[in-house]
């Protein structure tokens, strides 16, 4: 039993032997652990870099494709206006398209013009 503040740790019983077929990746050890890692599964994630979360025509998450795509990423890219607002690119256009008289932005209602 350990009193608080007292900054001994306990010893770990651990088994320090070698895998026998020796496929590990790597090793770590210490004088009272050791630990073998034998297989490596990479996980990574990626979003847009976006004030908004969310498509203001489509409403899906800027991680997500629009209506049109299958997959997210390059084949579904993110569009600005000279107003800042974002959106998909297929989204956008669709709603250009249907404005007959002007193109506006479908939030703040400015002329929209793509930004550079």
């Amino acid at each position: 039993m350990h009193r608080r503040g007292d900054q001994s740790q306990p010893e770990i019983p651990v088994h320090t032997e070698p895998f026998e077929d020796g496929n590990a990746l790597f090793s770590i050890s210490t004088s009272t652990v050791s630990r073998q890692i034998n297989k490596w599964f990479a996980v990574s994630a990626w979003k847009w870099c976006t004030n908004d979360d969310d498509c203001g025509i489509c409403r899906n998450p800027f991680e997500t494709c629009c209506a049109d795509c299958k997959v997210p990423g390059d084949d579904c890219p993110l569009v600005w206006g000279q107003c800042n607002h974002c959106y998909h690119m297929h989204c956008i256009i669709k709603w250009l398209n249907s404005q007959q008289v002007a193109q506006h932005c479908p939030l703040c209602r400015q002329d929209w013009r793509f930004r550079e």
